[in-house]
């Protein structure tokens, strides 16, 4: 039986402020969980999950704290509008700010909506970016959206809010392009270094303009007004990797 107390400080964490006073975030669904088991068991703090869930993986959850509910109190405590079968009680990954030491590194300017930074963790994983970068009006990286659309990638990827100039102003002879409306053809861009991104409306900050080495555009050749933030950047890592 899980108690109101509980039930409540589960709740809560749809607030940041919750999540960063407890140090924890939820992550739902089937393949968080076989992620989280295979990848990352030690971060889990606690299961809570219906009990053919249970059954399914009792032989991979020695030595996890699992607490069975059923459907409806899964609702209560889900965050989605669909639950599935298992909620988890994840603690905080503790990620540190690296230097450019090769790879691609990824910089993030204002990107608030959660599902668009979602998708880049995922993007920049199958790319095998080396870090991610946020500014820090960007979207919580461990708000239920950005965990949802990450699909298990934040567990992989080091995902920093900083201070962008200051971190980019510290890179030296490195490569920093920078994703704005009037640069060159982004087909020119190769090899290793600093990729830069903003949102569609207000783009990369200024500081963040004057600290790149290229300015690049995908050309736009149809009516669109803009290209979505999480498409591009797919489009550019895609370019960059080649």
């Amino acid at each position: 039986m899980i108690s109101k107390a509980i039930i409540k400080d589960i709740q809560n964490l749809s607030h940041r402020e919750a999540r960063a006073a407890q140090g924890v975030f939820l992550a739902e669904g089937i393949k968080w969980a076989e992620e989280l088991l295979l990848h990352a068991r030690h971060q889990i703090q606690a299961i809570y999950a219906e009990r053919k869930w249970i059954d399914r993986y009792a032989s991979q959850l020695s030595g996890i704290a699992v607490q069975e509910v059923d459907d409806v109190l899964l609702g209560r405590l889900s965050q989605q509008k669909s639950p599935q079968e298992v909620l988890i009680l994840v603690k905080q990954f503790s990620r540190t700010l690296q230097p450019f030491r090769g790879g691609i590194h990824l910089v993030l300017s204002t990107i608030q909506d959660p599902g668009n930074l979602g998708t880049i963790i995922r993007t920049a994983d199958w790319f095998g970016v080396q870090q991610i970068l946020c500014s820090a009006d960007c979207a919580d990286p461990y708000h239920p959206k950005v965990v949802q659309a990450s699909m298990g990638s934040l567990i992989r990827m080091s995902v920093i809010q900083t201070s962008l100039p200051d971190w980019l102003g510290q890179q030296k002879d490195v490569r920093k392009w920078a994703a704005v409306l009037n640069g060159a053809d982004y087909t020119t861009a190769t090899g290793e270094g600093i990729l830069m991104m903003g949102n569609e409306s207000k783009g990369l900050s200024r500081d963040c303009i004057e600290l790149a080495t290229d300015p690049i555009t995908i050309p736009k050749i149809g009516g669109a007004e803009s290209l979505n933030v999480s498409v591009a950047t797919g489009i550019l890592l895609a370019q960059l990797s080649r």
